[in-house]
């Protein structure tokens, strides 16, 4: 019976052994097939995220004001 046993946790271990190289290796094939976007897509990009942000941010400010204004005219 103990020598099952053991037998079965070296056979668990070489698996944990074998799937933490096959994980690093997943991880390199994984790295390698991201395709990185060049510069001038890049700042179009980052433009458009920063221009779309401060236009809502103005929108929300300007609802919010709009509401406490209703609001001190509604309480007086």
């Amino acid at each position: 019976m103990a020598d099952s046993n053991k037998a079965a946790a070296d056979k668990a271990k070489k698996a944990r052994t074998k799937k933490k190289g096959s994980w690093s290796k997943g991880l390199k094939t994984e790295w390698d097939k991201i395709v990185w976007t060049d510069r001038k897509t890049l700042l179009k990009q980052t433009g458009s995220v920063v221009g779309v942000s401060v236009v809502l941010c103005l929108l929300i400010t300007l609802i919010d004001n709009l509401g406490l204004q209703l609001i001190q005219l509604v309480i007086g």
